[in-house]
């Protein structure tokens, strides 16, 4: 299995992540809020909103970033069609990479078992979910 990170693979519109944020199930962990919400898209997406004020140093946030995309990479298969946007907690930037790692795998067999995120989604104009 080839695990790689392709551009269909990210959340890159404003949005795509207002949907996520306005549609999504809320999962927390130490260093992490993930919210996720069901995807037209026929993949799992992820996207990363990692902010100034709760890491300030810019090579602390590319290496949560780093380590977060890496994880969702190795997890991606066994997620259904679902978007995720990662956001950081407060000292976040302390936790080691194999804590980071750890935390984000339960946070990904969280976002597995729930039923909301992995109902199906009608889709409606341009991959977004349709209005019911």
């Amino acid at each position: 299995m080839r695990a790689a990170f392709p551009r269909e693979a990210r959340l890159l519109a404003p949005p795509q992540f207002r949907a996520v944020f306005a549609n999504g199930e809320k999962f927390v962990s130490r260093g992490f809020v993930v919210i996720a919400a069901p995807s037209a898209a026929g993949r799992s997406r992820l996207g990363l909103a990692l902010a100034k004020r709760r890491i300030k140093r810019a090579v602390d946030r590319n290496r949560v970033k780093r380590v977060a995309r890496e994880s969702f990479r190795h997890h991606q298969d066994t997620l259904a069609s679902v978007d995720i946007v990662i956001l950081a907690r407060s000292r976040t930037d302390e936790l080691t990479n194999a804590q980071l790692f750890e935390q984000l795998t339960g946070l990904w067999s969280k976002i597995a078992a729930s039923k909301a995120v992995n109902r199906p989604v009608a889709c409606g104009q341009a991959g977004q979910p349709a209005e019911i």
